[in-house]
């Protein structure tokens, strides 16, 4: 009679010991998952204007090679010269966490302050402006490959973050875009051929799992392509001839304003009000979804801080004004968020660009405190079955679009992804 009593304490107990570890667990993965959200919070609304870039490339994309270097910079609007410091980390080709200790990616410290301020001058909306240059004295990095820059304010608090990649190259990357073969998307996709010419690397070792290609369209991460293999080889040549796996939807060209003079209105820019800071408002945008393609010279997204008041000088002397952006609707959409969006933002929603349906005026409404300057931007959709890029601008083969191609190269017996080359090509002169 006791043996069954015994096996059931026996059983509570295990049982006992199961709804611990269970806990336990639960309260590890909240705690991960707590992490990874932090990581992931929008940089605060006093910080603005973040530029990243390299001596050697214009746009919003920092490619560091040997002999160059980038330059970050941003504005503090609390103008009170406050501390903020820098870190970085490596990653794999597709931006998990690599295994590597800091030591054998990074040559010296970060955890640095940013110790380059100055304050505007002459401005209604105050800021101090920060500028940090790397690699530098105190920081150099070992491997090429992909990293990321992480900014913290004097309370160790993640304020934003950016990605930089390193490039030692090793092949020669030639690439054409080209009208896609599906006559599906005969009309609205743009589709990507290239080659990669082994170099200084010599022969690539089993490069159906050690070699990585990802193609970027406009300096923009979320719609990147990955994951494709190489269809052809011919001694040091491997030949990607793919049409619907390496196609872009074409897009529209970006729209655009210019308030370097707030003075006066400027191209697109309807009317100017001054009060406590200047306010911009543009001329209402129309949907192009359903109206031809109609060419406009663009920068692919990307800005431009500016002005013609005082010494020029964008860093410190350009003022920060109200952008009132309006998209006419006659109706709202149903279950969807639009959104502007561009590299002034680094494309990144949030509650700052999200647009607001005004019922009375049949239109969508946002406004955004944003630095004089050139700036590109578009409407974006997020729906119900997910992002819907260009569900407002419309979708045209035609457009003008830049591309980069990255060839990643894990090497036999390696555990981290070095970056061996960068293509570049346009759609200015797409092929059939």
């Amino acid at each position: 009679m006791l043996k069954p009593l015994k096996i059931i304490i026996c059983n509570f107990e295990i049982m006992k010991l199961i709804t611990l570890k269970l806990i336990f667990t639960a309260i590890i993965i909240n705690v991960f998952n707590n992490k990874i959200e932090s990581i992931k919070i929008s940089q605060p609304p006093n910080l603005k204007t973040i530029i990243f870039k390299s001596s050697n490339n214009s746009g919003q994309f920092p490619i560091l090679e040997d002999g160059s270097f980038m330059q970050l910079s941003f504005d503090d609007l609390n103008a009170s010269e406050d501390d903020y410091y820098y870190k970085v980390s490596y990653h794999n080709f597709d931006w998990s966490d690599s295994v590597l200790f800091q030591n054998e990616f990074l040559e010296g410290l970060d955890n640095i302050r940013i110790s380059d301020y100055e304050n505007s001058f002459n401005t209604l909306q105050r800021y101090t402006h920060y500028r940090l240059t790397l690699p530098n004295s105190s920081t150099k990095f070992r491997l090429s490959g992909n990293y990321m820059i992480h900014v913290y304010n004097r309370n160790d608090e993640l304020q934003f973050s950016r990605k930089f990649v390193y490039l030692k190259p090793k092949v020669i990357v030639s690439a054409d875009v080209f009208r896609t073969r599906d006559l599906n998307y005969f009309q609205t996709h743009q589709n990507i051929k290239f080659n990669l010419t082994q170099n200084n690397l010599g022969s690539i070792q089993n490069f159906e799992n050690n070699l990585n290609v990802v193609l970027i369209q406009n300096d923009q991460w979320s719609n990147s392509i990955s994951g494709i293999q190489p269809q052809f080889k011919n001694n040091k040549i491997l030949k990607y001839r793919y049409d619907i796996e390496t196609s872009f939807e074409g897009g529209n060209e970006y729209l655009f304003f210019d308030t370097k003079d707030l003075r006066v209105t400027g191209p697109n820019v309807s009317f100017i009000n001054l009060g406590e800071l200047y306010e911009s408002y543009l001329y209402t945008d129309i949907p192009r979804k359903n109206s031809p393609y109609s060419f406009s010279q663009d920068i692919n997204g990307d800005f431009q801080t500016r002005t013609v008041i005082g010494g020029q000088d964008p860093e410190i002397e350009a003022d920060y004004s109200w952008i009132y952006f309006t998209l006419a609707a006659s109706i709202e959409l149903p279950e969807t968020d639009i959104f502007i969006l561009s590299n002034f933002n680094n494309y990144e929603p949030s509650e700052e660009n999200i647009m607001l349906y005004n019922q009375a005026l049949e239109a969508y409404e946002a406004k955004i405190l944003i630095k004089q300057g050139f700036y590109n931007y578009k409407y974006y959709a997020n729906t119900n079955s997910g992002w819907k890029y260009n569900l407002i601008s419309g979708n045209f083969f035609q457009t003008e679009n830049s591309y980069k191609i990255l060839v990643y190269y894990r090497a036999p017996g390696e555990i981290f992804d070095e970056l061996i080359g960068v293509g570049n090509t346009d759609s200015k002169q797409i092929l059939n």
